[in-house]
């Protein structure tokens, strides 16, 4: 088993007055050439947008975004006619194609949103854009992970890649066990909250490993963890 170990401490930092952004893979003023992409992951990034404020319309091509919100309310809008506002327990998914312009703002005058941005680089190009949010509540379940995206049908929400998603809420001192779907693929695990150990390593509250040369991964919890894999070719 491969590891690369990305501490919260060694992110890069935007710090703009709406905008607090960290980045675990190059993004923005942030560049570090080891620090490009986990395979077809390109961009991980943690972001806190200030009530009222959010990103203006802006384009994107041939990349897979996925915005998994953890605090607050999200509006999105784009040049395809689409609108909706995520909150917890919502995720968008949004092919960009051949190209698509869009928005994202903090829905709340009074509240800050906080959100995961995820890019992927697509399996094809100049595809037709598209848009999608889902609610996946009803697929996860305590102290398991949940299959929240998957190219293959086995749930709603699906990438323009052979790119799963799995998340989950797992109390402290259980085991995780995670087994990658595809060959060659390699998964990276991002502990949104809490504590876990894989092998020997130990990580905390945004710190993310990337792991491949394996088929499965043994995780266990030593707190309440909220955890992200994202699984994706090499």
């Amino acid at each position: 088993m491969k590891t690369v170990i990305d501490k919260a401490s060694s992110r890069g930092h935007s710090q703009y007055n709406w905008l607090n952004s960290y980045h675990t893979f190059s993004f923005d003023n942030y560049y570090n050439p080891a620090r490009m992409n986990f395979g077809a992951l390109r961009v991980l990034n943690d972001d806190w947008i200030a009530s009222g404020e959010g990103f203006e319309t802006h384009p994107h091509k041939n990349m897979e975004i996925v915005t998994i919100t953890l605090k607050g309310h999200l509006k999105h809008g784009d040049s395809k006619k689409n609108e909706q506002v995520i909150t917890v327990g919502n995720i968008q998914v949004m092919s960009a194609g051949t190209g698509i312009f869009h928005s994202e703002k903090n829905n709340s005058i009074s509240e800050p949103v906080e959100l995961l941005q995820i890019w992927i680089m697509p399996k094809q190009k100049n595809t037709k854009p598209l848009y999608q949010d889902f609610n996946i509540n009803a697929l996860k379940k305590k102290n398991e992970l949940a299959l929240i995206i998957s190219p293959d049908g086995s749930t709603d929400a699906k990438l323009l890649q052979d790119a799963w998603f799995s998340i989950g809420e797992i109390e402290a001192g259980n085991t995780v066990n995670y087994k990658l779907h595809q060959p060659n693929n390699g998964v990276y695990a991002f502990v949104i909250e809490g504590k876990i150990q894989l092998d020997n390593i130990l990580l905390s509250r945004r710190d993310g490993v990337g792991i491949s040369e394996t088929d499965t991964i043994e995780v266990q919890t030593l707190e309440e963890t909220h955890l992200l894999f994202i699984e994706v070719p090499m």
